[in-house]
């Protein structure tokens, strides 16, 4: 395969960058043609500063190029660009659905990619094989003494608490699942519930839909398999919060705006 446009190219789900010091980049078209890196079918998901962007899986016994390493998103967030991060989690994505269907779940006959839409098909019973995203919420609850209710996952920084979120179940709406996953973790009901926005989330597959709510009853009571600790935070008493670009942190910023408060980007 020719080099001349942007790759995102994986091993497994962590990415091929160069690393320099201090800085994170994607390899450049010459560094690719340079390196004779060998690739799987490229899938175009996009453009980046003007070249088109292209996801391919690497070999997974290939031995790495000089001054390479592979990584996961979630350590290059903050470390590589966001338009290139925004991308890559696209990439990672395309690349994966792509991987684990390369054979039809329902009759085992490997199938075949579509010229004209991003689907793989089987030829002997017809199923269509799509991406697919999982839907989650995640929701910043507020009482009537303007303090917000946050909590923490043991799977997150130590120290860190962040918005309520779950994944949307078959047969719910959306605010059905903000209502149910707030009451299931942390054991308070809600009311107001009003659509904030929304935000691609690669981790694995994951589109983010973010609502803030009131609170209408009940006392914190946490799901230890789920929550390490819950607890309302006033304005002058915030604790640890997630960094920029995540939609959780959207989400607290605009409840300290809307406070007039507001904490450092």
């Amino acid at each position: 395969m020719k080099i001349e446009n942007t790759l995102f190219a994986f091993r497994g789900q962590e990415l091929l960058v160069r690393i320099e010091e201090r800085t994170v980049s994607l390899p450049s078209p010459e560094e690719w043609t340079a390196l004779g890196l060998s690739v799987e079918e490229p899938h175009l998901v996009g453009e980046l500063r003007g070249s088109a962007a292209y996801a391919v899986g690497l070999d997974p016994e290939m031995p790495l190029p000089e001054g390479t390493e592979v990584i996961g998103l979630r350590k290059l967030w903050g470390r590589l660009d966001e338009e290139a991060w925004k991308l890559a989690g696209r990439a990672v994505q395309i690349v994966e659905w792509d991987r684990n269907h390369r054979f039809c779940g329902r009759c085992g006959t490997p199938t075949a990619a579509q010229p004209s839409e991003r689907s793989r098909t089987c030829p002997r019973c017809g199923l269509q094989h799509f991406p697919r995203l999982s839907p989650a919420v995640i929701t910043l609850v507020e009482d009537d003494e303007g303090r917000a209710l946050l909590a923490r996952s043991p799977h997150f920084v130590p120290g860190v608490y962040s918005t309520i979120a779950g994944f949307v179940e078959p047969g719910e709406s959306l605010e059905e699942a903000v209502a149910r996953e707030v009451r299931e973790e942390v054991g308070v009901e809600l009311r107001d519930i009003r659509y904030f926005g929304s935000q691609p989330w690669p981790f694995p597959n994951s589109l983010m839909i973010g609502f803030t709510a009131r609170y209408a009853g009940g006392e914190v009571r946490i799901d230890p398999t789920e929550i390490e600790d819950a607890r309302w935070f006033t304005l002058d008493d915030m604790p640890l919060i997630p960094p920029p670009l995540s939609i959780a942190r959207a989400l607290i910023d605009d409840y300290l705006d809307r406070h007039g408060r507001s904490v450092a980007r």
